[in-house]
């Protein structure tokens, strides 16, 4: 009987050791592997660790772009918060490193309000497109542009990168996060943002609520956007647009807030895969 039992304990003793050892050798699936750089923040990596890495073990790069200006009871900067942390979130995802934000853009009608910053079209357009070419000189094949703010801005990125693009034979993709993602803020909040709606107060909420004042928000701090050829304001009254009268207003649920960032992410991260594939599938 003892020498049954001592035979059954080492083998026992020799089934853990052996999945032990086996464990150890296989990653197990939630296990993160090494990443092929220590960082993929452009403006932290070392030239020769960038040397060896771009472009042979990452042609993609992300560039967040947005502007200061007012945001209901959000951050100024929200418009560079939020594709900068759309950047850190998908960029091991999509194979990219990350270029520096650019954070001071065309703000257009609320330049007026405190802390706000205006970069006229004819300084802003040359300055962008000596940034792409700077990424496509670096070995960058795909120039993905997150950008966080609307407005006449996004005429410009568009243009200029599809300037580059025909220029120095590379591929470029411009993507308005809220504007793709706004079935996405319907999904989650059974109705339509705005800007420092719901939707985009959420998203900030969801990446650090301490940049979010509930105790200073009031209905009065939004105004719903004029349908085309009824009426225009400079400033715009209101530091919050709503995209439809009586959708939209702030609602700071964090749980609610936690979900729309990682779907909004998870879309954007969709997105650019999709786009890269077909570009690869079709030679270009």
């Amino acid at each position: 009987m003892k020498k049954i039992i001592i035979t059954i304990t080492l083998l026992f003793v020799y089934t853990v050791s052996t999945f032990g050892q086996t464990v150890n050798k296989t990653q197990l699936p939630n296990q993160k592997s090494k990443d092929v750089v220590s960082t993929r923040e452009m403006d932290r990596i070392n030239w020769m660790e960038f040397k060896e890495a771009v472009p042979s073990k990452i042609n993609t790069v992300l560039l967040p772009t947005g502007t200061l200006e007012p945001h209901g009871v959000i951050n100024n900067g929200a418009d560079n918060t939020a594709p900068t942390a759309i950047a850190q979130k998908i960029a091991r995802r999509t194979g990219a490193m990350i270029a520096p934000t650019l954070p001071y853009g065309i703000t257009g009608s609320m330049q007026a309000y405190p802390g706000a910053f205006q970069i006229s079209e004819e300084a802003y357009r040359p300055f962008v497109k000596q940034i792409l070419e700077g990424l496509a000189k670096n070995g960058f094949k795909n120039i993905i542009i997150l950008n966080g703010h609307g407005g006449g801005q996004t005429a410009v990125l568009q243009s200029v990168a599809a300037e580059v693009a025909s220029e120095r034979k590379v591929r470029t993709l411009v993507i308005n996060w809220w504007s793709f993602a706004s079935d996405v803020t319907k999904e989650v909040f059974g109705e339509d943002g705005g800007h420092a709606g719901l939707n985009e107060t959420a998203f900030i909420q969801a990446i650090d609520p301490t940049l979010v004042h509930p105790e200073k928000y009031k209905d009065d701090l939004a105004t719903a956007y004029p349908a085309a050829g009824t009426w225009s304001a400079v400033p715009f009254p209101s530091s919050i647009g709503l995209y439809q009268k009586g959708q939209g207003y702030p609602k700071f649920d964090q749980k609610k807030a936690d979900e729309y960032f990682v779907k909004v992410t998870d879309k954007v991260a969709g997105l650019i895969n999709d786009i890269i594939r077909k570009w690869d599938l079709a030679g270009l």
